[in-house]
């Protein structure tokens, strides 16, 4: 269950940096966008890319979001990526995220080989500020 106070940060246009745990056991970082959907966080990213591969071998993920209007109020999260929506119906997701953070809907031709995913994560973790 997302926390209702951390929602309206997933909810924004703050980019998110996810970790994930690459081959060797080092850690990977790298800006996504955020939203959700229900109960799952969720981020966009490529099917043939690094992070997709690490969350397939261990789903586990950190994810943090400093608001540009304070970012000492970090959000930092963990959990688990429990799903991913690889079919039609991602485009639902994938478009309400890319209106939100570039004003209109996800250009088709990005996604020429169909790689584009939704990767659902559940929480383990959520805290809002520093400490």
């Amino acid at each position: 269950m997302i926390n209702p106070d951390v929602r309206p940060f997933l909810e924004g246009t703050d980019l998110a940096h996810v970790a994930t745990i690459g081959p060797d056991g080092a850690p990977r970082t790298s800006p996504v966008w955020i939203g959700t959907h229900g109960d799952h966080v969720v981020f966009l990213t490529g099917n043939r890319g690094r992070k997709y591969r690490n969350l397939h071998t261990d789903p586990r993920i950190a994810l943090s979001l400093a608001p540009a209007d304070n970012d000492y109020m970090p959000v930092i999260l963990r959990g688990r990526v429990v799903g991913w929506v690889e079919d039609e119906s991602r485009w639902e997701i994938i478009d309400e995220l890319a209106t939100r953070y570039t004003g209109a809907p996800y250009p088709r031709e990005v996604d020429e080989y169909g790689d584009r995913a939704i990767a659902l994560i559940d929480l383990d973790y959520q805290h809002i500020g520093v400490g």
